[in-house]
C-alpha cells in the first residue's frame, strides 16, 4: 500500500500557501498526484434564506462564492505549476452547512488528505467541517499539518496513541506507509487497564502485526500524570524529539467532544506536531 492520489480542499486563500507546501511535499514523498478543491464558501445564515430575502441578494452570494472559488483555484494553479507534480485542481461552492457533502465527495477516492489546523484565532468553523468531512463521510486519513513547521512527509520518528480501539487501528494501517519508512516508532499506553487479555503485554499483539510489515516498534507504557490523555502524548513525544502522531479519531461521538471536549480535539488545539488520524 501506498499513497497515489493525495487531496487537499481549500476554503481560505491565507491558508493556501502553507498548506500547499505540505501537499506537495507528500506527493512528492509518495509519488502521488494531487488534487485540490478549491472552495468558495457562502457564510451566510442559513435561516437567512428563509426570512424572505430578496433573490437579486442571494445571486450575489453565490456569485460572491464562485468569484472567491476562481480567485483560489487562480492562487493554487499559480503555485503547483513550480511542483513538478502530477497535480489537477476543481472549483465548487457551498453554504458553510454543506461542505462537508461537497468534500467529502472528492476526498473519497483519495489515499491521504491533507488539511490545516482546524483550530485557531484565524480559523473558522469550514476548516473543522472539512476535517470531519474526510474522517465520517468520505473515510479516508488526514494528516493535519502545522502550517508554520517545515514540511516533514516522511517522518523519522513516529509516536503511535494505543489505546485497542477500532479507531486507533484504523489510524495505524492507514499509516503503514509512514510507519515503514520511520526509523523509530513509539507506540504509547498510557495506563494500561488492569484486567483483560493484554494487561501483561500491553500494545503486544499491535507490535507483533507491526514487525510482520517491517516496523520495528517500541511499546512505552506511561501513567496518566497530567489532567488529558493528548497532554501525556504531547509531553512524552516532545521528550523523545518526534515528528508526527499517530491516533484514531473522535472515539466518542463529534458532538460530545465538541461540547466537552476530548483527547481528538485537544490534540488538534495543541500539537505542534502533524498529527496523522483516521475513524
Amino acid at each position: 500500500m501506498s499513497y497515489k492520489t493525495v487531496f487537499t480542499a481549500v476554503t481560505d486563500k491565507a491558508l493556501a500557501g502553507p498548506l500547499l507546501d505540505h501537499a506537495i511535499a507528500y506527493s512528492a514523498a509518495y509519488d502521488a498526484h494531487l488534487e485540490a478543491l478549491c472552495l468558495g464558501v457562502d457564510r451566510s445564515q442559513t435561516g437567512y434564506y428563509y426570512a424572505g430575502a430578496n433573490a437579486l441578494v442571494l445571486q450575489e452570494v453565490i456569485d460572491k462564492a464562485q468569484e472567491e472559488s476562481k480567485d483560489i483555484e487562480t492562487s493554487v494553479q499559480s503555485k503547483l505549476d513550480t511542483s513538478g507534480l502530477r497535480w489537477g485542481t476543481d472549483t465548487g461552492m457551498a453554504q458553510l452547512a454543506d461542505i462537508g457533502r461537497h468534500a467529502a465527495g472528492r476526498a473519497r477516492f483519495a489515499d491521504l488528505m491533507v488539511l490545516p489546523t482546524p483550530y485557531g484565532t484565524d480559523r473558522g468553523p469550514d476548516q473543522e467541517a472539512l476535517v470531519e468531512a474526510a474522517l465520517f463521510e468520505a473515510r479516508v486519513p488526514v494528516v493535519i499539518v502545522p502550517e508554520k513547521q517545515k514540511p516533514a512527509p516522511v517522518p523519522k520518528k513516529i509516536v503511535v496513541g494505543w489505546n485497542e480501539s477500532d479507531e486507533a487501528l484504523a489510524a495505524v494501517r492507514a499509516a503503514l506507509p509512514l510507519l515503514r519508512q520511520a526509523e523509530h516508532v513509539h507506540v504509547v499506553v498510557i495506563d494500561p487497564p488492569k484486567h483483560g487479555p493484554n494487561r501483561s503485554d500491553p500494545g503486544g499483539l499491535l507490535s507483533v502485526w507491526l514487525a510482520r510489515h517491517g516496523v520495528h516498534a517500541e511499546i512505552d507504557v506511561l501513567s496518566k500524570t497530567m489532567p488529558r490523555v493528548s497532554d501525556v502524548m504531547l509531553r512524552h513525544a516532545d521528550d523523545i524529539a518526534a515528528e508526527m502522531v499517530v491516533m484514531g479519531a473522535y472515539g466518542h461521538s463529534r458532538f460530545r467532544e465538541a461540547i466537552l471536549g476530548g483527547a481528538t480535539r485537544y490534540m488538534l488545539e495543541q500539537s505542534k506536531l502533524p498529527v496523522f488520524m483516521a475513524h
